[in-house]
This record gives C-alpha cells, structure tokens and sequence, in this order.
C-alpha cells in the first residue's frame, strides 16, 4: 500500500480569507516503511503572511521572495500525491488549503486525486480520549525524538508524524512478531529475536511448610476424612 504523510505551513488558518500555502511536505510510505521518496517546497503566497501564523512556523515572506507560486508546482504536488493514500494530522485543515489551491490552479479536488484520507488527529482522539493529541503531545507519548523541532515546519512534522502513525497502529507487531507466507498460503506467527526469560522458582520455607500442613490437618478435621488436597498430593483422585 503507497501512503503519504502530508503537511503544510500556511498564511493564516482560513483559506475561505484567502490564505494560502506557503510550504508543502510529503514522505512517501509503501508497506509502512519510508521509501526516501519525498516532495518538499516553499511556494509564494502573493500576500501577507499573519504575524501569529509566522511565530508558528517562522517563514517570513523575503525567505520566500524568489520561489514558485502554487500554480507553478501544483502539477508536481498532483503526482506525487496521486492515488495514495493521505496521512494528515487534522486532515481538514490542510485538505481546505489544498482544496482552494487546486481550484485556482483548475485541477480536481484532493480527494478525486488520492486514495483516501486518513485523519491522525481523530484516531488519537479515539485512542486517547480526554488527552492532548497534538503532534507535539503525542510525539511526547510515544517517545519519539522531537529535539529538533524548535519551530513547525512541514517536513520535520512529517517526519514526526511518520513515526507516529507507525507507534499509533502497530498492533500485533508490538510484539515482535512477523507475518509470512508459507507456500502451501497459510500464514504463520514468527518470533523475531524473541528470547524467553526463565521463570524464578521460589521454595517454601520450613516453617510454610509446617504452616501448610497444620491448615491441611484442620481441613481433614473438618471433612471427618482426608482432604482433596491431602489425596492429590497422594495421587489419589479428588
């Protein structure tokens, strides 16, 4: 399966106000491992960028003086992302960006382009409810090295969130285990690198011991017999 960790840094929050995108990220992902494979860009937005929005990501618009338009990259940005499947982290906030530049480069919607979206932000929500599920929160909960991230930037957060995904829909592979084919088509469960530790045996003592017969002594007492226990012990049937 090809899959695409998708971000992108923008102007402001509303497109519908004429905001655009100014940088652009994508990992490539095939059989949930990153393929090297990756389309990054800073576009021109031909507008102000929101002070609050370049405190966020730090872009300022003389960084970008001298790059391409959307509609200069728009065709580049179309193929990579053709039929894969998107992984975004809310994914409405950035497919409302993509969907406005695509209008205005007169090329179909995202989702007549992909295979589907799948929203990160939603899956934490189910998985975590009443948590923080931002990137940064979950990077935080799964470990996952965020040193270098001093400000949002859309490649660094989707190598973040690459990492993420994985930890987020691991499943059975939490246990070391891998799936193969064998030839006759049934699949078997191979331990990888698995070794079991041996189990401690703890020794009563001699005064449990003298403890444990005196309470198997009161049960006998209290049957009028021998004890299941006492008859197990013996080989004897219960």
């Amino acid at each position: 399966m090809r899959q695409i960790i998708l971000d992108t840094e923008t102007t402001g929050l509303e497109p519908s106000q004429g905001h655009r995108i100014i940088e652009f990220a994508a990992l490539e992902m095939v059989d949930r491992k990153l393929t090297g494979r990756h389309l990054h860009l800073y576009m021109h937005p031909e507008r102000a960028i929101d002070p609050d929005a370049q405190r966020v990501h730090g872009i300022s618009l003389e960084f970008l003086e001298g790059k391409p338009r959307f509609a200069d990259v728009a065709a580049e940005i179309s193929d990579f992302i053709a039929d894969g499947e998107l992984i975004i982290h809310n994914a409405p906030f950035d497919i409302g960006f993509m969907n406005a530049e695509f209008e205005r480069a007169g090329l179909p919607m995202t989702a007549m382009q992909c295979a589907g979206v799948i929203d990160t932000l939603v899956m934490a929500r189910d998985q975590f409810p009443g948590k923080r599920n931002s990137l940064d929160a979950l990077c935080d909960r799964f470990d996952v090295d965020r040193s270098n991230r001093t400000v949002h930037g859309a490649l660094i957060d989707c190598e973040l969130l690459a990492e993420v995904y994985l930890w987020m829909t691991r499943g059975q592979e939490s246990l070391a285990m891998d799936v193969e084919q064998e030839e006759n088509g049934l699949e078997t469960l191979e331990l990888l690198n698995y070794e079991r530790k041996p189990i401690p045996v703890l020794r009563a003592s001699e005064d449990e011991l003298a403890e444990h017969a005196q309470y198997l002594d009161a049960l006998d007492k209290s049957v009028k017999g021998v004890c299941v226990w006492r008859q197990l012990e013996a080989g004897g049937q219960a």
